[in-house]
């Protein structure tokens, strides 16, 4: 009797330490989860803002966002983010996640922020695998290469123009890779594209839930 007394004693005891021990896994996990997306959400707005400043709008640009796919003019099969800015209720700009599928290693994914007359407020990158030393200097972080779009639309070039001074446009490439520079020149060339042919709807569209 004596050991059947203490095997249900110890059972007792197991269960209650799992039930604790699952308690603080699950606590510590929901609180780790915030955190983690309070962070990420952090470094998006931060993102956001290096491109539409904050004094240019009044909306909450993380929440103000939709998806959309067109994988010819957007670089992808998946459906992309588009965070819209307003003032007042009117539009300002509008920042696409779009992406250069041709870089020298691999797709390229980038931030474009266009304004709503079509001209570009700015473009990052915002990750990639081109060659460190060469192909890298498109990020803001090695070169001011990726600052020469500010202010450009598809008439400032003109469309045909939109190349590398390689190939007869006006847009500087990196000494000995051609190939990255080229591959972002044409995805935010189409970007301008897709946003001049939708630019109605990219503002019209009801937002929908951030991921989490």
């Amino acid at each position: 009797m004596q050991l059947v007394r203490n095997m249900g004693i110890s059972a007792m005891l197991l269960g209650l330490f799992a039930i604790s021990g699952t308690g603080i896994v699950a606590y510590t996990y929901e609180k780790t989860k915030l955190r983690i997306a309070e962070n990420e959400r952090a470094t998006i707005v931060n993102s956001l803002h290096a491109l539409i400043e904050p004094r240019e709008h009044d909306n909450d640009l993380y929440a103000d966002l939709i998806l959309v796919k067109d994988e010819k003019l957007l670089g992808t099969p998946e459906p992309v983010n588009v965070y819209r800015a307003r003032m007042q209720n009117k539009p300002v700009a509008a920042i696409i996640n779009s992406v250069a599928p041709d870089g020298y290693s691999g797709d390229i994914y980038l931030l474009v922020a266009i304004r709503y007359d079509g001209t570009l407020a700015g473009v990052r990158v915002v990750k990639h695998h081109e060659t460190p030393g060469l192909g890298d200097s498109i990020d803001i972080e090695r070169s001011n290469w990726i600052l020469s779009f500010n202010g450009k639309s598809l008439s400032n070039p003109v469309e045909k123009d939109w190349r590398v001074k390689r190939d007869g446009g006006p847009f500087d490439q990196m000494t000995g890779a051609t190939i990255t520079p080229r591959a972002v020149v044409k995805a935010i060339k189409n970007t301008l594209g897709y946003y001049a042919a939708n630019k109605d709807r990219l503002f019209n569209t009801p937002s929908v839930k951030a991921k989490e």
